[in-house]
């Protein structure tokens, strides 16, 4: 580190510039003179051909604080500038074109950015309040532009202006970055932007005056070596980042492959068997899905299920943001293709999703980012969800809007960053809105938490933060309203969905779950709902390594902020009552009262323990950073091993075991060979024996396998019921369709009366039904003792009983409709 001894210094590159240096150097001289600082001018005279450098020379004598450097032959802009800074000794470093294109008077701006805290300010002609007084030709504009847009795309995102001549630095971390620095020419302007990012220095853009000044040193040709030069620093910088992202992706994408390595070993007869019957119901989202795109039907509705009422698609998990622009994949190899490349790519995507945002924001090492990200993607909670929910497994979306957020906190391109994240928030609706609600209640708790730990932060992102967020809701509802109004107001919507208290048992907290390494299955059973909401068990070693992080960083704001998510996430998640080991203890939860605001009705209460996810993987993460820092400057052997034992302790026990499949049965040859057409006239509807629903949706699969050439009766979906259109699974039943479910469920036959007979021709008329189908069934005997005493005796076809009900229906459906 230099020692300092001046304020400033202002490092002027001049190449044949002996016309323009003497006015140059007066003016920024007699400014200087007037500012309350020690100062030093440095001029570097690259190689010049005219008598720039006795202009420089002549300067100097007259004024001690002007110096000159001579190269002894040009080598361009970038080296000249590389050389003057390497020379400098000021606190700040200010590099100035010598044509002054931007004033020097715009120095005031730049200092009160390194004031406010930037490390670097930045001269933009494209920020807010600047103001271009002079323009260039058309076709330098042009250039320029498509030369910015290939600048932000492969070396230096979020940085509107990189080749505007007025940089002020802070002087040490200047020197340090312009010693790795080894671009001469033009392109240097982005290499020194690229440097401080990779070192997480805040580089600001501040607005300025500037005007074009004739005898402009950059030639047309220039720009593609310019361009070349950005492309090198890309390959230089970007290229390694690309090159580790790309690794962690493919680690990620290979243990997603393993933890899937049953569905894989044929997704086309594999059925995950710990997701009870979600594999068929989603499978059914995205051929229906594709379906309604080929015939152009309404892709948020449908009557191919609960005919003839139908299913409001935007009121369930169908997540049109993936099944259709996966339909051509759905159609050409089947959705149950699209199920296994949806579970196993979105765990991969989500990893690398939350791998790049630690990496920018929160990390400087990526072996500690991909420690985080890994947790995020693979945690137990995430886990439980991927043997049956992709919504709440595709996460990609989430880390990308976290990562727009802290960019409006930074108040550099507001507008920009409040229409992306206008478009992210409205991908994410298509995606899933509850993992999205739970995302803005963890967002909103870490944003809070920050403001009460760092006001002075709060309040310099309040405007922005405040102006870009209500952008993005303007722009969600522009891109969303129509659907949400169908979602809410339109057929077959309801009012909330009704699922009994489902919090976690506070045990659930330190235990592990069924498919962990240490998990004990029954244990699991005992503290959740199904293996599908196993929310929690994160174990104690990893919450006594959370504890021992957030005591050891808690000077830093972010580590407290995060910690907050967790315990106020982790009690949301006990539910209405806390449940004590299993014991009941009258004492209401946090969640007693948020559940009654509006759409936190609809959520599973267990599942906040998902906001514990990715605020747990940060906190690893920034651990992982500090001890692999310590590590840098102690003997490295002893620390990373010690590191690398402290996360085995608490994430091996943790770690995933292969979700489990099975073979699925055969598809009966009524629906597989086409021969359900011989008895179904177009528009009309088959009844299995009984309907799909909840406790068996198998019917989906074999409509699916027939082309989804008919409709089926109620079935396995999220719609209304009874006069306050609560939300239920399923269809509100019908006489019919209880008696059948009562058979199955009992394993007996019950006692049929002629008021059932009757009840049976009115549901098949409401249904529009043309053929009750009993395909084989562990408990057969019983269902066809029940439709023969219903319907009378029925006949085999094609490995199925079928009762042809096409002669007893009522010919009129509206009679049976009054």
């Amino acid at each position: 580190m230099n020692r300092h001894h001046v304020d400033l210094s202002v490092v002027i590159p001049a190449y044949n510039e002996e016309r323009r240096l003497a006015h140059t150097l007066t003016r920024v001289a007699s400014y200087l003179r007037a500012c309350p600082l020690s100062w030093e001018v440095v001029v570097v005279d690259d190689g010049s051909a005219d008598a720039t450098g006795d202009v420089a020379a002549t300067a100097a004598r007259k004024e001690p604080r002007v110096r000159t450097l001579r190269l002894p032959v040009n080598r361009g802009k970038g080296r000249a500038v590389r050389e003057g800074v390497l020379v400098t000794t000021g606190r700040q470093v200010l590099v100035c074109d010598a044509d002054l294109a931007t004033p020097i008077e715009e120095l005031a701006g730049l200092r009160e950015a390194l004031a406010d805290g930037a490390d670097a300010a930045i001269g933009s002609r494209a920020a807010p309040g600047a103001r271009i007084e002079a323009r260039q030709v058309w076709f330098r504009e042009l250039l320029g532009a498509l030369a910015n847009v290939l600048i932000r795309l492969l070396v230096v995102p979020g940085i509107a202006d990189t080749q505007c001549g007025f940089k002020l630095f802070d002087g040490d971390k200047a020197r340090r970055a312009f010693r790795r620095c080894g671009v001469d020419g033009w392109g240097a302007d982005v290499e020194i932007l690229r440097v401080f990012a990779e070192h997480g220095w805040r580089v600001r853009e501040v607005p300025v005056r500037w005007a074009h000044q004739p005898d402009s040193k950059v030639r047309p040709h220039q720009y593609l070596v310019t361009l070349g030069e950005v492309l090198r620093v890309g390959l230089r910088y970007r290229g390694g980042d690309v090159a580790r992202t790309a690794g962690v992706t493919a680690v990620f994408l290979a243990l997603s492959v393993v933890l899937y390595v049953h569905l894989w070993a044929d997704p086309w007869t594999r059925y995950l068997t710990d997701g009870g019957q979600d594999q068929n119901q989603w499978e059914w989202f995205f051929a229906v899905t594709a379906h309604n795109l080929v015939n152009l039907d309404n892709p948020l509705f449908t009557t191919l299920q609960n005919h003839p009422s139908g299913v409001n698609l935007m009121a369930n998990t169908v997540m049109l943001g993936l099944s259709v622009p996966l339909a051509p994949l759905t159609l050409a190899l089947g959705p149950s293709i699209t199920w296994a490349v949806v579970l196993t790519a979105g765990l991969a995507l989500t990893g690398t999703a939350w791998y790049v945002l630690f990496a920018r924001h929160l990390v400087g090492s990526w072996q500690a980012a991909a420690i985080g990200a890994g947790f995020c993607a693979f945690a137990p909670p995430v886990i439980s969800h991927a043997n049956a929910h992709p919504n709440l497994v595709v996460l990609f979306v989430i880390p990308l809007i976290v990562h727009r957020f802290l960019l409006l906190c930074r108040r550099e391109q507001v507008v920009r960053d409040g229409f992306v994240l206008g478009l992210l928030v409205s991908y994410q609706v298509y995606l899933g809105e509850e993992a999205l609600l739970l995302a803005a209640t963890g967002l909103a708790v870490f944003a809070a938490a920050y403001a009460l730990l760092s006001p002075e932060s709060a309040r310099a992102a309040y405007r922005p933060l405040t102006a870009g967020l209500a952008l993005a809701a303007t722009t969600v509802l522009a891109l969303t309203g129509a659907a949400l109004l169908f979602q809410f107001s339109g057929p077959q919507s309801y009012a909330s969905l009704i699922h009994g208290p489902a919090g976690n048992d506070v045990r659930a907290l330190v235990e592990h779950a069924a498919r962990s390494l240490a998990g004990d299955a029954g244990v699991a059973a005992g503290l959740s709902m199904n293996t599908t909401e196993q929310n929690a068990f994160f174990g104690w070693p990893l919450l006594v390594l959370t504890v021992g992080v957030v005591v050891w960083l808690r000077r830093r704001a972010a580590v407290l902020a995060l910690a907050a998510v967790i315990a106020v996430s982790a009690c949301f998640s006990l539910g209405p009552e806390i449940v004590f080991y299993g014991r009941h203890t009258g004492i209401h939860g946090p969640w007693y009262l948020l559940s009654r605001l509006p759409l936190f009705e609809s959520v599973v209460e267990s599942r906040f323990t998902m906001v514990c996810v990715p605020a747990v993987g940060a906190l690893l993460a920034i651990a992982a950073d500090h001890a692999l820092a310590a590590a840098a400057a102690l003997p490295r052997g002893p620390v990373r091993v010690l590191l690398c034992l402290v996360l085995a302790e608490a994430l091996l026990p943790i770690a995933p075991t292969p979700i489990a499949a099975a073979d699925r049965p055969q598809v009966p040859a009524f629906f597989a060979d086409g021969v359900w057409r011989q008895y179904v006239r177009p528009g009309r509807s088959v009844v299995t024996a009984p309907p799909p629903d909840t406790v068996d949706a198998s019917p989906l699969h074999w409509q699916v396998a027939a082309g989804l050439g008919f409709p089926l009766v109620e079935g396995y979906f999220a719609g209304p019921y009874g006069p306050d259109r609560q939300g239920v699974y399923g269809a509100p039943p019908r006489t019919t369709s209880t008696l059948l479910r009562a058979a199955r469920d009992t394993g007996e036959v019950p006692r049929v009366t002629e008021e059932h007979r009757r009840a049976a021709r009115e549901d098949l008329a409401f249904w529009r039904a043309d053929a009750v189908v009993l395909a084989p069934h562990q408990r057969q005997a019983v269902l066809r003792a029940t439709l023969t005493a219903l319907l009378g005796p029925g006949r085999q076809v094609a490995g199925v009983w079928l009762w042809d009900v096409r002669a007893i229906v009522q010919p009129d459906p509206a009679r049976a409709l009054s």
